[in-house]
């Protein structure tokens, strides 16, 4: 049994670790560590904690994936529920789509007994609204948001200069490889706008027969080149788990225009091997692991690629 988790993952992955040793599913134990981060307010790039859009409302994006069966479930621009990787996992377990969006979205999650619940946290809206305040005039402030929201793209930054996302990868005791993703967006996004964490093949992938992938970060990035798909399919295709990382960070080498900057990559094999990797991030990147052979879950420094 194997777990990989970003950096974001800490409030839960020791009992992500509990419920993989009690024997159960790999996407019970995902889904029960994303709800912990999702609810701690100081992981302030998901759930609760995290910022809103550009008008000052939360819209949560989240996937899964059975890595066995490859269905997934998936949720975008969902509002007034923080739990979003549980309100993914119904789409995959009660319908026969795999995503639904925005008030779709929402009316599903109300159906299946979801609670609406606060989900703007105070100092986020004191720091979105105060960001703002300093580049609209005071008869900006006294229309808006009813005004237009594009040249103001420019504020689609995060504070802490963190567009990051939790995103959990695994092998249970059944062998299968399942992942799991959960996130708030980018800070000041246009409303709407969907990161890579809900778009299955970019954001995440999984294969119980060969492996599986997530990425965090620049998810404009990873949407363009497939990147988690390329990286399970390159390993279908006969490629070791380094060269499949390899030739996914090829793909988005390669994108010369459009909005570019840092992704970090994350991936397992069916063999047990594990790969996180730091593609032009300027920050130090760090992430979880946890197998068999470990009593608790270890923060590892992930490989810095040069560009």
């Amino acid at each position: 049994m194997i777990i990989v988790a970003n950096s974001e993952a800490g409030a839960g992955i020791e009992q992500a670790v509990d419920i993989l040793k009690s024997g159960r599913h790999g996407l019970d134990a995902l889904e029960t560590a994303l709800n912990r981060v999702e609810e701690d307010p100081k992981v302030r790039s998901v759930g609760y904690g995290g910022w809103p859009n550009l008008i000052g409302e939360m819209e949560f994006d989240a996937g899964v994936m059975d890595g066995t069966t490859r269905r997934t479930g998936a949720v975008g621009a969902l509002r007034g529920v923080v739990h979003a990787v549980s309100v993914a996992r119904r789409v995959m377990s009660d319908l026969n789509h795999e995503m639904l969006v925005g008030e779709g979205a929402c009316r599903f999650a109300s159906e299946s007994g979801f609670t609406p619940q606060p989900t703007l946290y105070p100092d986020s809206k004191k720091v979105w609204w105060d960001k703002l305040a300093r580049m609209l005039s005071p008869e900006e402030q006294a229309k808006f948001p009813d005004m237009p929201l594009a040249p103001l793209n420019s504020a689609i930054t995060d504070p802490e200069k963190v567009r990051d996302t939790s995103v959990f990868l695994t092998i249970d005791s059944h062998k299968g490889i399942h992942a799991a993703t959960s996130t708030s967006g980018w800070a000041w996004k246009y409303p709407g706008r969907l990161g890579d964490s809900p778009i299955v093949g970019a954001g995440f992938y999984a294969d119980s027969r060969y492996g599986a992938a997530a990425c965090t970060h620049t998810g404009e990035m990873t949407m363009r080149a497939g990147t988690c798909r390329t990286i399970v399919l390159a390993m279908k295709l006969g490629y070791s788990l380094d060269d499949a990382v390899k030739i996914a960070v090829d793909e988005l080498r390669d994108l010369e225009t459009g909005y570019l900057d840092g992704v970090v990559l994350h991936a397992l094999d069916a063999h047990g091997n594990h790969k996180v990797v730091n593609f032009r991030c300027r920050e130090t990147i760090r992430y979880w692991y946890w197998d068999e052979t470990l009593t608790k879950p270890e923060k590892r420094e992930a490989e810095t690629l040069k560009d």
